[in-house]
């Protein structure tokens, strides 16, 4: 679909994460199953791997909502998906000893060149950024997901269905686990 001349607002769902590294391939594969998914007009999703600086330059055309699909360890059992709302501009930076590598930019480092990015053309971030997370297993060399995150794809895919048909954020705290 081309979201370019789609009026209303635009949605871009991206998956990253490396295939070659277990379950960091979570992303890629959720967006490859959004791939199959009847949605609203307007909801563009993309693999992006580790394609981190295309990622930043793409987010200045004009997205309205930004759901970001990636491997998050926060601690909980494998399979365990999570929404966290990034949207805040400024809060987002990578720490300070991180190289600047369009090949291995992380989420936090993708949305801090951002809202670099937009300081310096006038553009504007998205309203609403969200994370959907999953815990990986592993995230050793292999390809493949393990069995928990594998399972976990299915809901992951409704879950990001729901988000980019519902207009306000998920809640009003940060993290929701699901």
């Amino acid at each position: 679909m081309n979201t370019a001349t789609t009026p209303g607002p635009r949605t871009l769902v991206a998956g990253v994460g490396n295939i070659f590294l277990g379950d960091d391939g979570f992303g890629v594969e959720a967006a490859r199953l959004l791939c199959g998914q009847e949605l609203p007009p307007g909801v563009e999703v993309a693999d992006i791997g580790i394609r981190g600086m295309h990622l930043a330059y793409q987010l200045l055309d004009g997205y309205d909502t930004f759901v970001l699909l990636d491997a998050t360890a926060r601690g909980g059992k494998p399979g365990t998906l999570y929404v966290i709302d990034a949207a805040e501009p400024g809060s987002r930076r990578p720490p300070e000893s991180m190289p600047l590598d369009g090949h291995r930019m992380s989420p936090d480092a993708v949305l801090a060149l951002l809202d670099t990015l937009c300081a310096g053309t006038g553009s504007a971030p998205p309203r609403r950024t969200l994370v959907v997370g999953c815990e990986p297993a592993t995230v050793e060399e292999g390809i493949g997901l393990s069995p928990p995150v594998a399972a976990a794809l299915p809901e992951a895919v409704r879950l990001v269905v729901g988000l980019v048909r519902e207009p306000a954020p998920v809640k009003e705290s940060d993290e929701t686990v699901v």
